[in-house]
Protein backbone atom coordinates (compact mmCIF):
# COMPACT_ATOMS: atom_id res chain seq x y z
CA UNK A 1 0.00 0.00 0.00
CA UNK A 2 2.69 2.23 0.78
CA UNK A 3 4.58 1.68 -2.47
CA UNK A 4 1.28 2.65 -4.71
CA UNK A 5 0.96 5.62 -2.15
CA UNK A 6 4.52 6.33 -3.21
CA UNK A 7 3.90 6.03 -7.16
CA UNK A 8 0.61 7.94 -6.52
CA UNK A 9 2.34 11.19 -4.89
CA UNK A 10 4.61 10.74 -7.85
CA UNK A 11 2.23 11.17 -10.20
CA UNK A 12 0.28 14.04 -9.53
CA UNK A 13 3.50 15.88 -8.88
CA UNK A 14 4.44 15.25 -12.19
CA UNK A 15 0.94 16.65 -13.43
CA UNK A 16 1.04 19.44 -11.24
CA UNK A 17 4.57 20.31 -12.58
CA UNK A 18 3.46 19.97 -16.00
CA UNK A 19 0.74 22.43 -15.20
CA UNK A 20 2.85 24.67 -13.92
CA UNK A 21 4.85 24.65 -17.04
CA UNK A 22 1.93 25.49 -19.48
CA UNK A 23 0.29 28.42 -17.51
CA UNK A 24 3.68 29.88 -16.62
CA UNK A 25 2.65 29.53 -12.66
CA UNK A 26 5.73 28.87 -10.28
CA UNK A 27 5.74 25.34 -8.44
CA UNK A 28 4.54 25.07 -5.33
CA UNK A 29 6.07 22.51 -3.20
CA UNK A 30 3.10 21.94 -0.70
CA UNK A 31 2.27 18.52 -1.99
CA UNK A 32 5.93 17.26 -1.72
CA UNK A 33 6.50 19.14 1.65
CA UNK A 34 3.62 16.96 2.63
CA UNK A 35 5.00 13.88 1.04
CA UNK A 36 8.15 14.51 3.41
CA UNK A 37 5.97 14.88 6.40
CA UNK A 38 4.21 12.06 6.48
CA UNK A 39 7.28 10.40 5.85
CA UNK A 40 8.89 11.62 8.76
CA UNK A 41 5.54 11.04 11.02
CA UNK A 42 5.71 7.30 9.63
CA UNK A 43 9.23 6.75 10.73
CA UNK A 44 8.45 8.43 13.80
CA UNK A 45 5.66 6.17 14.47
CA UNK A 46 7.78 3.06 13.48
CA UNK A 47 10.63 4.40 15.64
CA UNK A 48 8.01 4.78 18.97
CA UNK A 49 6.53 0.93 18.53
CA UNK A 50 10.04 -0.58 18.12
CA UNK A 51 11.23 1.56 21.23
CA UNK A 52 8.33 -0.24 22.97
CA UNK A 53 9.41 -3.39 21.76
CA UNK A 54 13.24 -2.96 22.81
CA UNK A 55 12.07 -1.75 26.36
CA UNK A 56 9.41 -4.75 26.70
CA UNK A 57 12.58 -7.26 25.29
CA UNK A 58 14.62 -5.89 27.78
CA UNK A 59 12.69 -5.52 31.39
CA UNK A 60 11.80 -9.10 30.19
CA UNK A 61 14.98 -10.50 30.58
CA UNK A 62 16.53 -8.30 33.28
CA UNK A 63 16.95 -8.93 36.21
CA UNK A 64 15.37 -12.20 35.52
CA UNK A 65 18.01 -13.93 34.08
CA UNK A 66 20.54 -12.74 36.14
CA UNK A 67 21.93 -15.60 38.40
CA UNK A 68 22.71 -13.93 41.70
CA UNK A 69 24.02 -17.23 43.40
CA UNK A 70 26.31 -18.66 40.54
CA UNK A 71 26.85 -15.60 38.62
CA UNK A 72 26.57 -14.95 34.62
CA UNK A 73 23.11 -15.61 33.31
CA UNK A 74 20.14 -18.45 33.26
CA UNK A 75 19.20 -19.22 29.79
CA UNK A 76 15.93 -21.33 30.01
CA UNK A 77 12.51 -20.26 30.25
CA UNK A 78 9.60 -21.10 29.36
CA UNK A 79 6.82 -19.68 27.48
CA UNK A 80 5.57 -17.62 30.61
CA UNK A 81 9.33 -16.97 31.48
CA UNK A 82 9.69 -19.40 34.31
CA UNK A 83 12.86 -20.69 34.63
CA UNK A 84 13.45 -24.50 33.59
CA UNK A 85 16.18 -27.28 33.15
CA UNK A 86 19.46 -27.47 34.46
CA UNK A 87 20.58 -24.60 33.35
CA UNK A 88 23.92 -24.95 31.74
CA UNK A 89 26.08 -21.56 30.57
CA UNK A 90 27.01 -21.87 27.12
CA UNK A 91 30.16 -18.78 26.39
CA UNK A 92 28.20 -17.60 23.23
CA UNK A 93 24.64 -17.15 25.69
CA UNK A 94 26.67 -15.62 28.19
CA UNK A 95 28.78 -13.54 26.16
CA UNK A 96 26.11 -11.93 24.10
CA UNK A 97 24.35 -10.99 27.51
CA UNK A 98 27.35 -9.26 28.06
CA UNK A 99 27.41 -7.44 24.62
CA UNK A 100 23.38 -7.04 24.70
CA UNK A 101 23.64 -5.07 27.98
CA UNK A 102 26.81 -3.21 26.81
CA UNK A 103 24.78 -2.03 23.90
CA UNK A 104 22.09 -1.10 25.71
CA UNK A 105 24.34 1.11 28.19
CA UNK A 106 25.10 3.14 25.63
CA UNK A 107 21.65 3.46 23.67
CA UNK A 108 19.59 4.26 27.31
CA UNK A 109 22.28 7.06 28.41
CA UNK A 110 22.31 7.86 32.04
CA UNK A 111 20.94 4.23 32.77
CA UNK A 112 23.80 2.47 34.78
CA UNK A 113 22.07 -0.40 35.33
CA UNK A 114 22.70 -1.75 32.11
CA UNK A 115 26.38 -0.99 32.76
CA UNK A 116 26.34 -2.99 35.93
CA UNK A 117 25.06 -6.15 34.45
CA UNK A 118 27.66 -6.35 31.80
CA UNK A 119 30.17 -5.86 34.34
CA UNK A 120 28.13 -9.21 36.29
CA UNK A 121 28.48 -11.20 33.02
CA UNK A 122 31.98 -10.33 32.09
CA UNK A 123 32.92 -11.59 35.78
CA UNK A 124 31.80 -14.65 35.33
CA UNK A 125 33.40 -15.04 31.70
CA UNK A 126 36.60 -14.02 33.72
CA UNK A 127 36.52 -16.56 36.76
CA UNK A 128 34.45 -19.50 34.80
CA UNK A 129 34.66 -19.70 31.24
CA UNK A 130 38.33 -19.17 30.92
CA UNK A 131 40.76 -21.72 30.87
CA UNK A 132 43.01 -21.38 33.49
CA UNK A 133 44.93 -24.19 32.79
CA UNK A 134 45.17 -24.36 28.77
CA UNK A 135 43.49 -21.08 27.66
CA UNK A 136 40.67 -20.02 25.81
CA UNK A 137 37.07 -20.06 26.77
CA UNK A 138 35.01 -23.36 27.48
CA UNK A 139 32.15 -23.88 25.66
CA UNK A 140 29.90 -25.42 27.88
CA UNK A 141 29.89 -25.09 31.89
CA UNK A 142 27.61 -26.30 34.53
CA UNK A 143 25.27 -23.35 36.24
CA UNK A 144 27.66 -23.51 38.91
CA UNK A 145 30.42 -22.41 36.44
CA UNK A 146 31.91 -26.33 36.25
CA UNK A 147 33.17 -26.85 32.25
CA UNK A 148 32.30 -30.35 30.48
CA UNK A 149 35.47 -31.73 29.19
CA UNK A 150 35.31 -35.39 29.39
CA UNK A 151 37.64 -37.19 27.50
CA UNK A 152 39.44 -34.10 25.93
CA UNK A 153 36.96 -34.06 23.48
CA UNK A 154 35.93 -31.08 21.65
CA UNK A 155 34.91 -28.40 24.30
CA UNK A 156 35.89 -25.35 22.20
CA UNK A 157 35.10 -23.88 19.25
CA UNK A 158 36.03 -20.22 17.53
CA UNK A 159 32.50 -19.57 17.20
CA UNK A 160 32.00 -19.27 21.08
CA UNK A 161 35.40 -17.89 21.43
CA UNK A 162 35.12 -15.09 18.85
CA UNK A 163 31.72 -14.09 20.80
CA UNK A 164 33.51 -13.97 24.10
CA UNK A 165 35.84 -11.07 22.66
CA UNK A 166 32.64 -9.82 20.87
CA UNK A 167 30.95 -9.43 24.25
CA UNK A 168 34.11 -7.78 26.00
CA UNK A 169 35.29 -5.44 23.39
CA UNK A 170 31.20 -3.68 23.65
CA UNK A 171 31.87 -3.80 27.08
CA UNK A 172 34.81 -2.10 26.96
CA UNK A 173 33.49 0.35 24.48
CA UNK A 174 30.70 1.19 26.78
CA UNK A 175 32.77 1.78 30.30
CA UNK A 176 36.48 1.75 29.76
CA UNK A 177 36.96 -1.10 32.03
CA UNK A 178 40.19 -2.63 30.34
CA UNK A 179 40.02 -6.26 32.19
CA UNK A 180 37.78 -6.84 29.73
CA UNK A 181 39.87 -5.36 26.60
CA UNK A 182 42.65 -7.34 27.84
CA UNK A 183 40.41 -10.76 28.52
CA UNK A 184 39.98 -9.60 25.31
CA UNK A 185 43.21 -9.68 23.82
CA UNK A 186 44.18 -12.62 25.13
CA UNK A 187 41.67 -14.53 23.80
CA UNK A 188 42.45 -13.05 20.47
CA UNK A 189 46.18 -13.97 21.03
CA UNK A 190 44.54 -17.50 21.92
CA UNK A 191 42.34 -18.11 18.68
CA UNK A 192 45.45 -16.89 16.39
CA UNK A 193 47.87 -19.59 18.42
CA UNK A 194 45.01 -22.39 17.94
CA UNK A 195 42.09 -21.34 15.59
CA UNK A 196 43.84 -19.57 12.62
CA UNK A 197 44.96 -21.68 10.11
CA UNK A 198 47.93 -20.03 8.60
CA UNK A 199 48.64 -21.81 5.85
CA UNK A 200 45.36 -21.54 3.78
CA UNK A 201 43.49 -18.73 6.58
CA UNK A 202 40.44 -18.96 8.16
CA UNK A 203 40.00 -20.73 11.14
CA UNK A 204 38.79 -23.98 11.89
CA UNK A 205 35.87 -23.91 14.05
CA UNK A 206 36.79 -26.66 16.10
CA UNK A 207 39.39 -27.90 18.80
CA UNK A 208 40.18 -30.08 21.50
CA UNK A 209 40.37 -28.65 25.43
CA UNK A 210 44.10 -28.12 24.97
CA UNK A 211 43.83 -26.35 21.47
CA UNK A 212 44.65 -28.90 19.06
CA UNK A 213 42.44 -27.99 16.14
CA UNK A 214 40.76 -30.69 13.47
CA UNK A 215 41.74 -29.65 10.84
CA UNK A 216 40.15 -31.91 8.93
CA UNK A 217 36.75 -31.32 10.52
CA UNK A 218 35.01 -32.73 13.00
CA UNK A 219 32.24 -35.45 13.60
CA UNK A 220 31.42 -35.34 9.84
CA UNK A 221 31.30 -31.67 9.80
CA UNK A 222 34.06 -29.85 7.60
CA UNK A 223 36.67 -27.86 8.65
CA UNK A 224 35.29 -24.69 7.38
CA UNK A 225 31.71 -22.99 7.20
CA UNK A 226 30.46 -20.17 6.62
CA UNK A 227 28.70 -19.64 10.20
CA UNK A 228 30.98 -19.41 12.24
CA UNK A 229 33.16 -17.22 9.86
CA UNK A 230 30.80 -14.87 9.82
CA UNK A 231 30.53 -14.70 13.14
CA UNK A 232 34.52 -14.50 13.70
CA UNK A 233 33.95 -11.66 11.37
CA UNK A 234 31.59 -9.69 13.42
CA UNK A 235 33.19 -10.37 16.45
CA UNK A 236 36.54 -9.26 15.10
CA UNK A 237 35.32 -6.21 14.05
CA UNK A 238 34.11 -5.28 17.34
CA UNK A 239 37.29 -5.43 18.71
CA UNK A 240 38.85 -3.52 16.03
CA UNK A 241 37.03 -0.99 16.42
CA UNK A 242 38.37 -0.83 19.71
CA UNK A 243 41.79 -2.01 19.69
CA UNK A 244 43.11 -1.11 16.26
CA UNK A 245 45.88 -3.28 16.14
CA UNK A 246 47.47 -3.84 13.07
CA UNK A 247 47.45 -8.20 13.66
CA UNK A 248 43.89 -7.72 14.01
CA UNK A 249 43.56 -6.06 11.10
CA UNK A 250 45.45 -8.40 8.85
CA UNK A 251 43.28 -11.09 10.49
CA UNK A 252 39.68 -9.19 9.93
CA UNK A 253 40.80 -8.13 6.40
CA UNK A 254 41.89 -11.37 5.37
CA UNK A 255 38.51 -13.16 6.53
CA UNK A 256 36.49 -10.09 4.99
CA UNK A 257 37.78 -11.15 1.39
CA UNK A 258 37.29 -14.79 2.25
CA UNK A 259 33.87 -14.20 3.34
CA UNK A 260 32.85 -11.31 0.30
CA UNK A 261 35.17 -13.01 -2.45
CA UNK A 262 34.50 -16.93 -1.60
CA UNK A 263 31.69 -17.92 0.32
CA UNK A 264 29.18 -15.94 -1.33
CA UNK A 265 27.88 -17.14 -4.36
CA UNK A 266 27.58 -15.99 -7.98
CA UNK A 267 23.72 -16.18 -7.44
CA UNK A 268 23.65 -13.73 -4.19
CA UNK A 269 23.62 -16.67 -1.32
CA UNK A 270 26.14 -18.08 1.39
CA UNK A 271 27.49 -21.50 0.53
CA UNK A 272 27.69 -23.69 3.64
CA UNK A 273 30.59 -25.72 3.85
CA UNK A 274 34.23 -25.91 2.96
CA UNK A 275 37.20 -27.66 2.65
CA UNK A 276 40.79 -26.57 4.20
CA UNK A 277 41.66 -24.79 0.88
CA UNK A 278 38.13 -23.29 0.64
CA UNK A 279 36.86 -25.36 -1.98
CA UNK A 280 33.32 -26.08 -1.26
CA UNK A 281 31.74 -28.86 -0.35
CA UNK A 282 28.95 -29.93 -2.66
CA UNK A 283 26.06 -32.61 -2.26
CA UNK A 284 25.68 -33.46 -6.03
CA UNK A 285 22.62 -36.44 -5.76
CA UNK A 286 19.44 -35.79 -7.54
CA UNK A 287 16.21 -34.71 -5.72
CA UNK A 288 15.91 -32.41 -2.35
CA UNK A 289 16.81 -35.23 0.12
CA UNK A 290 17.94 -34.45 3.42
CA UNK A 291 21.20 -34.53 2.58
CA UNK A 292 20.98 -31.92 -0.13
CA UNK A 293 19.07 -29.77 1.91
CA UNK A 294 22.26 -30.11 4.89
CA UNK A 295 24.96 -29.52 2.41
CA UNK A 296 23.45 -26.61 -0.19
CA UNK A 297 21.09 -25.26 1.21
CA UNK A 298 20.38 -21.37 1.70
CA UNK A 299 19.76 -19.95 5.06
CA UNK A 300 17.90 -16.02 3.66
CA UNK A 301 18.37 -14.99 7.67
CA UNK A 302 22.74 -15.30 7.25
CA UNK A 303 22.57 -13.89 3.86
CA UNK A 304 20.71 -10.51 5.00
CA UNK A 305 23.03 -10.81 8.33
CA UNK A 306 26.03 -11.40 6.27
CA UNK A 307 25.17 -8.08 4.46
CA UNK A 308 25.33 -5.68 6.91
CA UNK A 309 28.33 -7.68 8.84
CA UNK A 310 30.02 -7.09 5.48
CA UNK A 311 29.34 -3.40 5.25
CA UNK A 312 30.23 -2.91 9.18
CA UNK A 313 33.95 -4.56 8.63
CA UNK A 314 34.17 -2.72 5.46
CA UNK A 315 33.83 0.21 7.53
CA UNK A 316 35.66 -0.80 10.29
CA UNK A 317 38.70 -1.05 7.90
CA UNK A 318 38.52 2.36 6.79
CA UNK A 319 37.41 1.21 3.42
CA UNK A 320 35.89 4.43 0.91
CA UNK A 321 33.82 4.02 -2.10
CA UNK A 322 34.30 0.21 -1.19
CA UNK A 323 31.28 -0.60 -4.35
CA UNK A 324 32.26 -3.63 -4.23
CA UNK A 325 31.36 -5.06 -0.88
CA UNK A 326 28.00 -2.16 -1.17
CA UNK A 327 27.03 -4.31 -4.06
CA UNK A 328 27.56 -7.56 -2.25
CA UNK A 329 25.86 -6.69 0.12
CA UNK A 330 22.90 -5.83 -1.87
CA UNK A 331 22.93 -8.70 -3.78
CA UNK A 332 22.82 -10.79 -0.40
CA UNK A 333 19.60 -9.24 0.33
CA UNK A 334 18.29 -9.26 -3.38
CA UNK A 335 17.91 -12.69 -3.21
CA UNK A 336 16.80 -13.43 -0.20
CA UNK A 337 13.85 -11.22 -1.31
CA UNK A 338 13.55 -12.97 -4.69
CA UNK A 339 13.71 -16.78 -3.43
CA UNK A 340 12.90 -16.16 0.22
CA UNK A 341 10.36 -13.74 0.79
CA UNK A 342 7.30 -14.95 1.78
CA UNK A 343 4.53 -12.95 -0.23
CA UNK A 344 1.51 -13.95 1.12
CA UNK A 345 2.07 -13.36 4.68
CA UNK A 346 5.05 -11.37 4.80
CA UNK A 347 8.40 -12.18 6.77
CA UNK A 348 11.68 -14.71 5.15
CA UNK A 349 11.24 -18.27 5.15
CA UNK A 350 14.22 -19.93 6.85
CA UNK A 351 16.02 -22.12 4.36
CA UNK A 352 15.86 -22.95 0.67
CA UNK A 353 18.08 -25.53 -1.81
CA UNK A 354 19.80 -24.51 -4.64
CA UNK A 355 20.80 -27.41 -7.11
CA UNK A 356 24.52 -27.15 -7.67
CA UNK A 357 23.79 -27.47 -11.41
CA UNK A 358 21.73 -23.95 -11.26
CA UNK A 359 19.06 -25.39 -12.21
CA UNK A 360 16.48 -24.48 -9.50
CA UNK A 361 15.98 -22.67 -6.18
CA UNK A 362 13.11 -23.86 -3.71
CA UNK A 363 11.85 -23.65 -0.53
CA UNK A 364 12.51 -26.24 2.20
CA UNK A 365 11.95 -25.00 5.71
CA UNK A 366 8.96 -22.96 5.23
CA UNK A 367 9.30 -21.84 8.98
CA UNK A 368 10.45 -18.57 10.42
CA UNK A 369 12.16 -18.55 13.58
CA UNK A 370 12.62 -14.82 15.09
CA UNK A 371 16.56 -14.13 14.66
CA UNK A 372 16.16 -14.18 10.86
CA UNK A 373 13.11 -12.03 11.10
CA UNK A 374 15.28 -9.45 12.71
CA UNK A 375 18.18 -9.57 10.92
CA UNK A 376 15.95 -8.92 7.73
CA UNK A 377 14.20 -6.09 9.64
CA UNK A 378 17.41 -4.76 10.11
CA UNK A 379 19.08 -5.04 6.88
CA UNK A 380 15.98 -3.80 4.62
CA UNK A 381 16.31 -0.59 6.70
CA UNK A 382 20.01 -0.15 5.90
CA UNK A 383 19.68 -0.87 2.36
CA UNK A 384 16.33 1.80 2.66
CA UNK A 385 18.79 4.03 3.29
CA UNK A 386 21.85 3.02 1.34
CA UNK A 387 19.40 2.71 -1.87
CA UNK A 388 16.68 5.09 -1.45
CA UNK A 389 15.10 4.68 -4.77
CA UNK A 390 15.70 0.93 -5.54
CA UNK A 391 13.28 -1.09 -7.24
CA UNK A 392 12.76 -3.71 -4.75
CA UNK A 393 11.23 -0.86 -2.47
CA UNK A 394 13.08 -1.33 0.83
CA UNK A 395 11.76 1.11 2.83
CA UNK A 396 7.98 -0.67 1.86
CA UNK A 397 9.90 -4.33 2.80
CA UNK A 398 10.87 -3.01 5.79
CA UNK A 399 7.02 -1.43 6.78
CA UNK A 400 5.92 -5.10 5.96
CA UNK A 401 8.87 -7.06 7.63
CA UNK A 402 8.04 -5.04 11.09
CA UNK A 403 3.54 -5.77 10.51
CA UNK A 404 4.92 -9.50 10.42
CA UNK A 405 6.70 -9.53 13.60
CA UNK A 406 3.67 -7.56 15.45
CA UNK A 407 1.49 -9.96 14.38
CA UNK A 408 3.38 -13.00 14.05
CA UNK A 409 6.25 -13.14 16.51
CA UNK A 410 6.12 -10.86 19.19
CA UNK A 411 4.56 -11.97 22.46
CA UNK A 412 3.11 -8.29 23.64
CA UNK A 413 0.65 -10.26 26.70
CA UNK A 414 3.96 -11.49 27.77
CA UNK A 415 6.82 -10.24 26.63
CA UNK A 416 9.57 -11.36 24.56
CA UNK A 417 9.68 -13.14 21.08
CA UNK A 418 8.41 -16.38 19.89
CA UNK A 419 10.40 -19.01 18.54
CA UNK A 420 9.50 -18.83 15.00
CA UNK A 421 6.48 -17.36 12.99
CA UNK A 422 3.03 -18.57 14.31
CA UNK A 423 1.57 -17.97 10.75
CA UNK A 424 3.43 -21.23 9.62
CA UNK A 425 3.57 -23.03 13.43
CA UNK A 426 0.83 -21.92 15.30
CA UNK A 427 1.91 -23.80 18.34
CA UNK A 428 5.01 -21.18 18.80
CA UNK A 429 2.55 -18.95 20.84
CA UNK A 430 3.97 -21.76 23.43
CA UNK A 431 7.44 -22.04 22.41
CA UNK A 432 10.58 -21.03 24.98
CA UNK A 433 11.03 -17.83 25.47
CA UNK A 434 14.54 -18.81 26.26
CA UNK A 435 17.41 -21.27 25.75
CA UNK A 436 21.34 -21.16 25.13
CA UNK A 437 20.44 -20.24 21.48
CA UNK A 438 17.77 -17.87 22.42
CA UNK A 439 18.69 -14.62 23.76
CA UNK A 440 18.45 -11.07 23.47
CA UNK A 441 21.33 -10.45 21.06
CA UNK A 442 19.38 -10.85 17.62
CA UNK A 443 16.53 -8.44 18.47
CA UNK A 444 17.59 -5.84 20.45
CA UNK A 445 20.45 -5.03 17.70
CA UNK A 446 18.10 -4.92 15.23
CA UNK A 447 16.16 -2.69 17.26
CA UNK A 448 18.33 -0.63 18.50
CA UNK A 449 19.95 -0.27 14.99
CA UNK A 450 16.42 0.54 13.15
CA UNK A 451 15.76 3.14 15.99
CA UNK A 452 18.48 4.93 15.56
CA UNK A 453 18.25 4.90 11.72
CA UNK A 454 14.37 6.00 11.44
CA UNK A 455 15.36 8.85 14.16
CA UNK A 456 18.28 9.93 12.31
CA UNK A 457 19.74 9.84 16.16
CA UNK A 458 22.87 7.99 18.27
CA UNK A 459 25.12 5.06 16.89
CA UNK A 460 24.01 2.60 14.25
CA UNK A 461 25.89 -0.02 16.25
CA UNK A 462 28.52 -0.44 18.90
CA UNK A 463 30.87 -0.32 15.80
CA UNK A 464 30.71 3.35 15.25
CA UNK A 465 32.88 5.83 16.60
CA UNK A 466 34.10 3.92 19.27
CA UNK A 467 36.57 4.58 21.96
CA UNK A 468 40.21 3.23 21.12
CA UNK A 469 42.22 1.78 22.59
CA UNK A 470 46.29 1.51 21.69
Amino acid sequence: MKNVFQKTVLAFLLIAALFCMLTGMPPKNSTMENHQEQTRALKDSLAREMRQALDAEFKAWYPLSVDTRYGGFLSDFDENWKPVGDQDKMIVTQARHVWATANASMFYKGDNSFARLGAHGMQFLKDYMWDKQYGGFFTLVSQQGRPYTMNDSSSKDAYGNAFAIYGLSAYFHATGDSTALKLAQEAFRWMDRHSYDSLKGGYFQFFSIAGKPYIDGYRHTPPKDYNSSIHILECFTELYNVWPDPLVRERLESLFHIIRDTMVAPKGYLRLYFDRSWKPILYLGSGPSYMQYMVNHVSYGHDVETGYLLLEASKALGYKNDNVTLFKAKKLVDHALEYGWDREHGGIFDGGYDDPLGKRESIIRNTKEWWSELEALNAFLLMADLFPNDEHHYFDKMCEQWTYCKKYLLDEKRGGWYLGGTDIVPENISSEKGSIWKGNYHTSRALINCINRLTGTGENNVGTNPKRSE
